[in-house]
Parts: structure tokens; sequence; C-alpha cells
């Protein structure tokens, strides 16, 4: 590995960018992908691959290819150190998703409530700011409080976050969507929002319906088309 090479890797790293580190077999050169001057079939065999954060060999031409996915970690920014959280971090650690609760309320956000979890203690904005949302991170706004959800979901739709989720009721949802509407998101934008979360699986419980938001999280990272709402 060159130091150009090395470095490029380190700056994405740092960066939060998802990048595929290609290697031509039969003579070890590397480049790094994305990168406009290399053949179209290569590029797209890279954002194939990318986006199904698996690292695989190709063959493009005469040339066999090991493209070798460094995606940044994915992560689920949880708006409410609520009930529902609470089941959603346990189930969430097998699907390699990192965890992050965001309450500024000390009397839910607690390590003892969340062991072992990353919690920002901050408003949601600010948290979302400071985090930096990118194009692996997912935002579900838990609280049903407006003076939390929507600025965590304001800060989501104005970024490349792939899955967007809020809790409540229909009537809930259209009210949010009105005063979202109010901050200058258009009816396309705010159609990112899903909302009432979660697959229609019938859930009542916290476990049910944590386990139905991180199915829904899965199949729009997936790509599956959602059929109803819960």
């Amino acid at each position: 590995m060159t130091p150009e090479i090395r470095a490029a890797l380190i700056r994405a790293k740092a960066g939060h960018h998802p990048i595929v580190l290609a290697t031509r077999l039969a003579s070890g050169d590397q480049v790094i992908l994305p990168d406009a001057t290399q053949p179209e079939a290569l590029r797209e065999a890279a954002r194939r691959a990318l986006t199904a954060d698996t690292s695989t060999t190709v063959t493009i031409g005469e040339d066999r290819w090991f493209l070798q996915v460094q995606n940044p970690p994915m992560r689920c920014f949880v708006i409410g150190a609520v009930h529902i959280a609470q089941a959603l971090v346990r189930l969430a650690a097998p699907l390699g998703l990192g965890v992050i609760v965001v309450d500024p309320r000390p009397a839910l956000a607690t390590e003892e409530r969340f062991p072992g979890v990353t919690l920002m203690p901050d408003w949601p904005d600010e948290a979302l700011d400071l985090a930096g949302l990118d194009g692996r991170s997912a935002v579900i706004a838990l609280t049903h409080d407006p003076k939390l959800d929507d600025p965590a979901l304001d800060r989501a739709l104005r970024s490349p976050a792939f899955y967007i989720g809020a809790l409540g009721s229909r009537r809930s949802h259209a009210a949010r969507l009105e005063r979202l509407a109010e901050l200058g998101h258009s009816p396309e934008t705010l159609a990112r929002i899903r909302g009432p979360v979660g697959l229609p699986i019938a859930a009542v419980t916290a476990p049910e319906i944590a386990l139905s938001i991180l199915a829904e999280l899965v199949a729009t990272r997936r790509g599956a088309a959602r059929t109803g709402d819960r």
C-alpha cells in the first residue's frame, strides 16, 4: 500500500466518507473509488459494493479486482430515552448499528437505564449538529414532545440520513408535518419521514414496536418497499 493510498484511507475514515479500496489482483495496483478517472464499469461495481456493504471480487474487462468496502459505521440516533428506546438499543446491537440516545432530561438518560449505550444530554438539534449526520445515519424520534422531536426531524430532513422515523398516531403525524412545513420543508422532503414509524406488524409492547422500527430501518437500508402503516 502506497503512502498516498494510506493517507486517502485515513482522510476518508476521519471524514466519514464511504469509499472502496480496489486492488487489481494480477499486479497488486490499488486505487480508491469513487474516482472519475477509472472505468465506469469499475466505478459501478464499487457503488454496488458500497450499497450492499459487502467486499467482493469482480472482473472488469481482462482484470480481476478485489473491492474492499470501507464504509463508515452505521449510526442510529434515538431521540428520547423512553421505554421503546431501551428495547431498541438491545435489538440494534446484532444489526451492526451504533446507537446514540439523545435526551436532555437527566432523569431519563441515565447509565442505569441505558448501560453501555452512548448518551448525548444535549438538545436534539445541537446533538445532531455536533454529530454530523451522513448517509449512514438514521434518526428515530420517540418522545411525542414537539420541543424535542421537531428540531431533530428538522435537522434530519436537512441531511442525507438514510432513515428518518417518528413515533405517533396519524393525527399527531399530520400535525407534525404541518409544523415542519412551516420551517420550510417541501412535501417531497417531508415524505422522507416514516410516520407512523415501523412496519405494520400490529405491534403493541415496547419490544414489539422497537422490532417493527428496526425491521423498517433494515428494509429501507436494503431497498425494500414499504407497504403500509403499523
